[in-house]
């Protein structure tokens, strides 16, 4: 019983570094594939390089579109104009309701005082305008400037205005909120705009991938028919289907790894040399660069997986279909 236990035990050992030894030799046949035929392997890593480069840099796009998206959220609120000498304890009501809805995410308070300073402030340079301010009793609102959820979803906010008693006791009857009448349709504008930019951004990303995965695999495909007369050898002699493709999926890994290096550095490079452009025209790129400066070791190694994946799909795709092994 132990003779036997032992001669099954040593069967599968056996077994075992056989198969080690035909995984080595299938690296070191897709190693010496990729450095045999130059102009193939340098055809094949530029496309592999372009299709991550064009995954980089509409990652990097899309994840700056998101943030600029962000920015312009930030900086449009709707404003809610209260009379004059509204007193501090309605302010107080109306300033927690608002905080309950669940549409709205931060509610601010300028009280007329701080809008005649701050209009004062921005026509500092003007001394009719000064002088007249001066000269004139303060007629500046107080201002409730709310920011949404959604700059498009006003319904839960004009409800709120329409129906509070508080709001209806207090609200400036001469100026309408910037949700109603013309500055309704500038702030939907916005809104619309954005949500278009940021579906395109996504779109793109798919388009983009797909083409060029498409192109990758057609490279490869053509390494692939290079060799044709070598795999019907190795089929003729009784060579195993995966020992025929192990070849191919590791040349094309090797492919990812070098294109992927390569992506990586020329992406960060068009993404850091176009950072003072892109904030000039107002498009927050710096969020976007800090994080891959900071996780530069994740994207890398993303990079290269993708590079790797890409590689391996399509060569067992392109050995399957074409090949017919």
């Amino acid at each position: 019983m132990a003779r036997k236990l032992d001669a099954k035990s040593f069967a599968q050992k056996k077994r075992g570094r056989r198969r080690w030894l035909t995984f080595i030799r299938m690296c070191r046949y897709g190693v010496n594939n990729f450095s045999r035929n130059a102009w193939l392997t340098i055809a094949a890593t530029a496309v592999m390089t372009i299709t991550l480069l064009i995954v980089f840099i509409t990652l990097a796009s899309r994840s700056t579109l998101v943030n600029s998206i962000d920015e312009i959220r930030d900086k449009v609120d709707m404003s809610v104009y209260l009379i004059t000498d509204v007193e501090d304890s309605s302010v107080y009501v109306i300033e927690d309701g608002l905080r309950n809805l669940e549409s709205v995410t931060k509610v601010d308070y300028v009280s007329p005082e701080q809008a005649r300073e701050n209009f004062a402030k921005e026509n500092s340079s003007d001394p009719t305008t000064l002088n007249a301010l001066n000269e004139a009793v303060n007629k500046f609102p107080g201002t409730l400037r709310i920011k949404l959820v959604d700059i498009n979803d006003t319904t839960e906010l004009e409800e709120f205005v329409k129906n509070d008693p508080t709001v209806q006791e207090n609200i400036d009857k001469n100026r309408e909120p910037s949700f109603a009448g013309e500055r309704r349709a500038a702030i939907q504008n916005i809104g619309k705009t954005v949500d278009f930019a940021d579906k395109v951004g996504l779109g793109a990303s798919v388009v983009f991938i797909t083409i060029s995965s498409l192109i990758v695999f057609n490279t490869i495909r053509m390494a692939i028919f290079n060799r044709k007369d070598e795999i019907e050898m190795m089929k003729l002699i009784g060579a195993d289907k995966s020992f025929i493709r192990g070849p191919f999926i590791v040349e094309a890994v090797v492919y990812g790894f070098i294109a992927a290096l390569i992506a990586t550095g020329l992406g960060f490079a068009a993404l850091y040399s176009t950072k003072g452009k892109l904030l000039d025209y107002g498009i927050a790129v710096s969020p976007t660069i800090d994080f891959v400066i900071t996780y530069i070791g994740f994207v890398l190694l993303g990079m290269i997986l993708l590079g790797a994946i890409i590689g391996v799909v399509s060569s067992l795709l392109a050995t399957r279909r074409y090949l017919k092994i």
